[in-house]
């Protein structure tokens, strides 16, 4: 397979060829339109298609593009899915459903922003917005220097966080910068103060697609952790012991958790498949995020630093164009590796981990009546 053909260059290009995947497959795109314009003037949505019939009892989430320039990657492997006749067969076979979500955030992969147009990362946002919001008290402290009021930062800024990885360990600063925070708006990791558009949009796909279903998976595709090319399976799923059992019976003993400190994300919370429980109470639910990596996560977070410094600063956009430029080819490069190998690898590992969940999924559908008893 020459996977290349299956990456675009830009959000448009992606949705256009998801689109045409979809329609190769035989599958309707239904398009979940957002309210502004991309950065070529386009037209931006959250777009969906589903392979299988609606009443299937078990459903697989295929999605992509929670955060922005993670879309690249993402859309990808969603394309290669979808041109994968073996694996449609499969699912068929096994009476899975594939439901495909494209662009969970389009906003953001458009403008190469990690977070919506909100400023909101949409993977800290599902939370219950009438509850005391988790506090984080490492940004707190650090959040002048985190995101500083000049770019390059000064040697006094970096010191700053040098001094905290030096006196609490390098894994309480990166707790402290991506756990999430809902006290900046104009920071990094922010949560919101409610429901973003884009995770409105998440929930009514759920209440369309999943009411039906006894048995639910989901591989949310990210990129940015770990060694280039390689995917972690990280668990994503509300703390369960039978849950994480499950998760790693179906992708093996690799499966790493964010509740036990195997896997290279911190512990979070306001995450996506908060939506699962909240969508789909009647389903038994199982997920993943397939995180590959791509660059040092020094050079990521350097990138998410420089990227909200220059949202912060609009005049940039006129006084020093150059500037603006490569703060967002930092970022594309950040969460997207634009080589033969790198491309040929996720799409491998992709195929492999939706395979494994069509096995899983098979083995567990069951009648609706028995749904709830695990």
């Amino acid at each position: 397979m020459n996977a290349s053909r299956f990456f675009a260059a830009d959000y448009a290009q992606a949705r256009s060829l998801f689109v045409a995947a979809c329609e190769g497959a035989g599958l309707e795109v239904q398009s979940h339109l957002h309210p502004l314009r991309g950065a070529q003037g386009e037209a931006l949505a959250m777009d969906v298609a589903r392979l299988g019939p609606a009443d299937a009892r078990a459903l697989l989430i295929v999605s992509s593009g929670c955060h922005g320039p993670e879309g690249f990657c993402g859309s990808g492997v969603q394309g290669a899915l979808l041109a994968d006749a073996g694996l449609r067969d499969a699912a068929d076979a096994a009476g899975v459903a594939v439901l495909f979500i494209h662009a969970l955030n389009p906003w953001g992969f458009s403008w190469l922003r990690r977070v919506t147009q909100e400023n909101v990362d949409l993977n800290r946002n599902f939370q219950d917005f009438s509850q005391p919001l988790p506090a984080n008290p490492g940004y707190e402290a650090l959040a002048h220097a985190i995101v500083p009021p000049v770019w390059p930062p000064t040697a006094d800024n970096e010191a700053q966080l040098a001094a905290y990885a030096a006196q609490h360990g390098p894994r309480a600063l990166q707790h402290a910068l991506s756990a999430g925070q809902y006290s900046h708006p104009e920071g990094l990791f922010f949560g919101g103060h409610n429901p973003c558009w884009s995770r409105q949009a998440v929930c009514q796909v759920l209440h369309d697609q999943a009411r039906r279903c006894s048995s639910l998976a989901w591989i949310d595709l990210h990129t940015g952790l770990g060694p280039s090319g390689h995917g972690e399976l990280i668990f994503a799923a509300r703390d369960d012991a039978a849950t994480l059992a499950r998760a790693r019976a179906w992708w093996g003993p690799a499966v790493t958790s964010i509740y036990d400190g195997s896997s290279s994300s911190s512990r979070i919370s306001g995450m996506l498949f908060e939506s699962a429980y909240l969508m789909a109470p009647q389903a038994r639910y199982t997920g993943i995020a397939l995180e590959y990596g791509t660059v040092p996560l020094e050079a990521v977070v350097a990138a998410l630093r420089a990227d909200q410094w220059l949202e912060n600063h609009p005049e940039v956009d006129t006084s020093d164009p150059a500037l603006r430029t490569a703060i967002k080819r930092q970022m594309r490069d950040a969460f997207y590796v634009d080589t033969d190998v790198w491309k040929s690898r996720i799409v491998d590992q992709g195929l492999a981990a939706v395979r494994a969940a069509i096995a899983g999924l098979a083995g567990l559908a069951e009648p609706a009546a028995a749904v709830g008893q695990a």
